[in-house]
């Protein structure tokens, strides 16, 4: 495989051989990490559940004063953070199988569940499977514009997209909901492309997992606190709140920024390893931040890391990005990274210009690709 980017002094030319040099040194660089998990995975991993814990706990407790309005947003701060570190650290890491190599109940991708009304067996399908096998793949990766944005170039405008911002607001705000029914493939229903019959299992699945979520912080817990059950009630939903529009913002920063790169199936199919490797390199973004806010990410401010690697524990990104960055820089690829203030501007310009037809918005200037394989030779622009 041959990519040809416009550099400062000319076009950087990766060769077939180049590209699975670069495979063999990431999956060098996976084999070290692999080799040196041990103790301190697991102490960290179960340092951060105690936390999650101890934030709940605490959280539930101020709600026990929550008619006094600093003991109410003091419990809404500490169950917010609860459900971050849940769903981010904790859930998306090791239902990626992080922590599967540590063979213990209740850590492992086949048995843990997450606090949010996503069942984890769709998620896992959704996630891990198509989208992390497709990623930035036109209609095989649903996780660009979740059937609901145009948030690519490549997706071809029509007037439902006016909407775009709306949709994108409304995501945001419901977005454990959103994921919830990312597996159901809606946008295919509705295009006749998928009946209800085939969806039904997943409905029922979304049912009970919903209904206990909906009973535990909306019933359950409110009625515990007696008179304050409104009070509870209102704070359990700006929890929710609160990790739904941290969660949106990371992964959408992660994904959809400027530069990040999308591809067609022609583009992508019968690939070697290392053809993958630069996918995942091109079609991820970082963001830089302090030690705290990667936790509270679930080092997902990693993505690129993550996309080459995700099923590695995700508390060692931050030592294997120096390695995946000179490597980029050695072969020439971009290697996408910024403040978050810098991601997320770059994500609300795009869901905003792409609203519009494109008659009326400059299309952004992207790098000049050419994908030369011993296969057949292409020439793309991503």
């Amino acid at each position: 495989m041959t990519i040809l980017t416009e550099g400062k002094d000319g076009p950087v030319i990766l060769t077939p051989e180049q590209v699975e040099e670069l495979g063999q040194a990431l999956d060098d660089l996976r084999a070290r990490i692999e080799a040196d998990l041990g103790e301190r995975d697991r102490d960290y991993i179960y340092k951060i559940i105690k936390t999650q814990r101890g934030f709940e706990i605490a959280g539930r407790g101020l709600m026990y004063l929550g008619f006094l309005p600093p003991f109410w947003l003091a419990g809404v701060a500490a169950l917010g953070v609860s459900k971050i570190l849940d769903n981010m650290e904790i859930g998306h890491n090791v239902m990626h199988g992080q922590y599967d190599w540590m063979r213990e109940r209740g850590i492992n991708s086949r048995e843990f569940d997450w606090d949010t009304v996503c069942p984890a067996d769709q998620w896992k399908h959704s996630h891990n499977y198509m989208h992390h096998t497709y990623t930035n793949v036109h209609d095989m990766d649903r996780d660009i514009g979740y059937g609901i944005l145009r948030i690519d170039e490549g997706q071809k405008w029509n007037p439902y997209y006016l909407g775009n911002p709306v949709y994108a607001f409304l995501l945001m705000v419901l977005f454990e909901w959103g994921v919830m029914l990312h597996d159901l493939e809606a946008d295919n229903i509705v295009a006749g492309k998928r009946t209800w019959a085939e969806v039904k299992p997943l409905l029922k699945g979304q049912a009970r997992k919903a209904s206990k979520q909906v009973l535990k912080d909306y019933v359950m817990f409110p009625l515990l606190t007696g008179p304050l059950f409104l009070h509870t009630l209102a704070g359990n939903a700006a929890a929710n709140l609160v990790r739904n529009l941290w969660t949106f913002s990371i992964i959408f920063c992660g994904h959809f920024p400027a530069g990040v790169q999308t591809f067609t199936k022609e583009e992508t199919e019968v690939e070697t390893r290392g053809e993958w490797y630069v996918r995942q390199m091109l079609g991820s973004a970082n963001i830089k931040g302090s030690k705290l806010f990667h936790i509270m990410s679930g080092n997902l401010s990693h993505q690129i890391e993550h996309h080459l690697f995700p099923d590695i524990p995700a508390n060692r990104y931050p030592e294997m990005a120096p390695e995946v960055k000179a490597l980029a820089d050695k072969y020439g690829l971009p290697y996408n990274t910024g403040r978050f203030s810098k991601q997320i501007g770059s994500v609300w310009a795009k869901i905003f210009l792409l609203a519009v037809p494109d008659r009326f918005v400059k299309r952004s200037a992207k790098p000049s690709v050419i994908v030369m394989r011993n296969r057949k030779a292409t020439e793309v622009g991503v």
